[in-house]
This record gives C-alpha cells, sequence and structure tokens, in this order.
C-alpha cells in the first residue's frame, strides 16, 4: 500500500508552510544526478526557474507548483513525487517507460522567498494566462508550447474555510475540471479531465472519506488551467487544503503525493478512460463553512450574560523571521448557523470557557476586537 510506503518516500529536507527556494536547492541538486535541472527562464528577480524531465515515456505530463508563492504544500508533495522515481519506489521504472514528466517545482521563486501570492512585480500569474505579462508567465506557457503536453496539473493550495459540501468534513483536497468556454461546454479534454479526477476521488475515498471537493468550475480564460482546456489539452487543477489539527500541512502533503501517483498510474494504464463522468460530478461541491475557531456564547468570555453571540475566528499567515505566524482576527459574529469550526469552544461549557480563558491571544481579541462581518 502507498499509504505505508510514504514515509519512507517523503522528502525530509523540505517541510512546514514557508519553502524559499534554497531550503529546495540540496534536494534539487541532489535529484540532478539522476534527472538534470533545465534551466527554464528567470524570474523577474533573477532567480532560476528550473525543470526536470523525468522518463521517456510517449505521454507527456506537465506539472507545475507554487505558481502563488504562499502556496507551498504541493511544492512539498511533487519533491515527494520526484523522489519516489529518484529511489526507484513501486512502479517507477514502469511508469517512466510510459510518460515523460516535466515538472516545474516552483514556478514563483520570488513570491515563495517573499511568502507572497503574486509575484515581485505584484501580478497574480494565474490572472495573467492571455496577457502574459510577466517572466513566469510566459516561461509557463513556452514549456506548455515546446513539449505539447496530454496531461497538465495545475497545483495549488487553499485556505481553512473550505468544507467538501455543506458538511462538517474539511476539504482536505479539492479538485476542478476547468470549463473551456462560460457555458461550462462538456469538451473532450474537460471530459477526459473529469475521467482522472473520478478515478482519483475514488481512490482518496478510502483513505480520507467525506474530504474530497469540487472547487468552483466558474469560467475564467485569465486563468492558466482554463486557458490550457481551451487549447484542447485536459488540465487538472489540484487544491491542497485542510486536514484536522495540520496547520503546518504535513498530512494534507501526503495525500496530495498519493493523488498525484494514482493520476500517473491511471494515465500510463489508460485506466481512466473507463471513469464516467458522473463520478467527477458527484464530487460535492466546496462551501466555506469553517472558521479556523468558533466561539459559541462568546460572550461568556468577558463574563456577560447577554445578548449572547458567536464568533467566528480565521488565522491571517505572516511571515515572521523564515517562519509562517498564524494571526487570529475575528471573521464574523451572529448566529452562526450553519458553520463549522477547525477548534470548537462553548463557553457554556465550564471546561470550554477556562482553557479559552488560558489562550490569551484569542481571550484579548475577543474582549478588544472588532469583527469584519456580523450576521
Amino acid at each position: 500500500m502507498i499509504e505505508k510506503s510514504y514515509e519512507e518516500i517523503k522528502e525530509g529536507s523540505v517541510k512546514g508552510r514557508y519553502l524559499p527556494p534554497e531550503m529546495l536547492r540540496p534536494f534539487l541538486d541532489q535529484l540532478g544526478k539522476k534527472f538534470p535541472a533545465e534551466k527554464a527562464g528567470i524570474s523577474v528577480e533573477g532567480r532560476a526557474i528550473e525543470k526536470f524531465v523525468l522518463g521517456n515515456g510517449p505521454v507527456t505530463v506537465l506539472m507545475w507548483s507554487q505558481m502563488h508563492g504562499n502556496e507551498s504544500t504541493t511544492t512539498k508533495a511533487v519533491l515527494d513525487l520526484m523522489n519516489a522515481f529518484h529511489n526507484g519506489y513501486g512502479k517507477s521504472d514502469a511508469l517512466l517507460q510510459k510518460l515523460t514528466l516535466i515538472i516545474i517545482p516552483q514556478l514563483n521563486p520570488d513570491g515563495a522567498q517573499a511568502y507572497t501570492r503574486e509575484n515581485a512585480a505584484g501580478v497574480d500569474l494565474n490572472r495573467d494566462a492571455q496577457a502574459l505579462t510577466q517572466p513566469e508567465s510566459k516561461i509557463l506557457r513556452e514549456t506548455f508550447r515546446k513539449h505539447a503536453p496530454a496531461f497538465c496539473f495545475n497545483l495549488h493550495d487553499q485556505r481553512t474555510i473550505f468544507s467538501a459540501g455543506s458538511g462538517p468534513h474539511p476539504a482536505t483536497l479539492s479538485f476542478l475540471a476547468p470549463a473551456a468556454d462560460a457555458p461550462g461546454s462538456l469538451t473532450e479534454s474537460r471530459l477526459t479531465s473529469m475521467s482522472l479526477i473520478s478515478a482519483i476521488n475514488r481512490e482518496l475515498q478510502r483513505l480520507i472519506p467525506g474530504q474530497i471537493g469540487r472547487y468552483d468550475d466558474a469560467f475564467n480564460p485569465n486563468c492558466v488551467g482554463d486557458t490550457f482546456q481551451m487549447l484542447s489539452t485536459p488540465t487538472i487543477l489540484v487544491e491542497a487544503g485542510h486536514f484536522s489539527g495540520d496547520y503546518e500541512r504535513e498530512e494534507t502533503r501526503k495525500y496530495v503525493f498519493m493523488a498525484m501517483w494514482m493520476a500517473l498510474e491511471y494515465i500510463a494504464s489508460g485506466g481512466y478512460k473507463e471513469e464516467a463522468s458522473a463520478g467527477y460530478e458527484n464530487i460535492p461541491e466546496n462551501q466555506k463553512t469553517f472558521f479556523d475557531i468558533l466561539i459559541r456564547n462568546a460572550q461568556k468570555v468577558k463574563g456577560e450574560e447577554k445578548p449572547p453571540y458567536n464568533a467566528g475566528i480565521l488565522f491571517r499567515e505572516e511571515l515572521r523571521n523564515g517562519s509562517v505566524h498564524f494571526r487570529p482576527e475575528i471573521e464574523k459574529t451572529g448566529g452562526l448557523k450553519g458553520y463549522h469550526g477547525h477548534q470548537e469552544f462553548d463557553c457554556l461549557k465550564e471546561a470550554d470557557l477556562q482553557r479559552l480563558r488560558s489562550m490569551k491571544e484569542i481571550t484579548t481579541l475577543l474582549a478588544e476586537g472588532k469583527p469584519k462581518k456580523t450576521g
């Protein structure tokens, strides 16, 4: 079982949320002895953007990660994937005889260094697919043009707010077969994307049941996935989300790796062709129903009796001294019916109230802070 083998596959030199380019360097240099890096271009600030070619099979798969610099989970999973091939895990050799993998581990190294969504010019690269104003966008498009992939994987992180449907489960992974037009037509390439996602989902449900979501499919031609789908290349968006207690996203990382490995096996075997698109359509759509902390009867923290209210708190990620700090903010107060918390406290319960009062940053926030929204 791939799950049992993961700890042997995981690249231990890269961990946490902050992945500046120099953290990747030792592993990529070691990898280069078997899979040499190719310089695809340079970023706005002059950092090298590298691609790696694994295998020489007839089916080409292009994947890129961290086009948003503060979305690092899939980068860790991609390094695990490359490590698995480097070390000859499982059916590695057979896969690389059928597939050619083109991997850009870190498309936005400047954003990775600064821990920002945008590149150094302040541009969201995933809104630059048509204008191609940025060197990083041009590098990705040129890589796509040169290698003419049969499949593309657009790898991202999503916020902790997402649930898989309206239930009490976080969307640990979300997938999308991007639309190729505004009506969301079921083009041949989109149906292929749906079939592959359906196969991956069926496997993952055995491991994290109820924690797979379907990402919003609103069409935007400025997004890279939509553009590549428009160019008739099956494209899969992968969004790494929250797993209970896993703010460093090391557990989520594991499931992203597994999803990618499963996808490559299905592509190599052609097994995805046996999947019906209905399997994709049955994946529940993401909904925004989670707070990082949900406090019920929050008025009790201040010793008040009424009016009763609930408080939803979200963490804001900030880079401090080379690590990511999670600063709480009150996002919303009110009844908050239908919402969930990754941590929940009911201040009518004495144990919850005392536990909450020991969390000084939270109690200070409740005493002094103002919510962004009420409702």
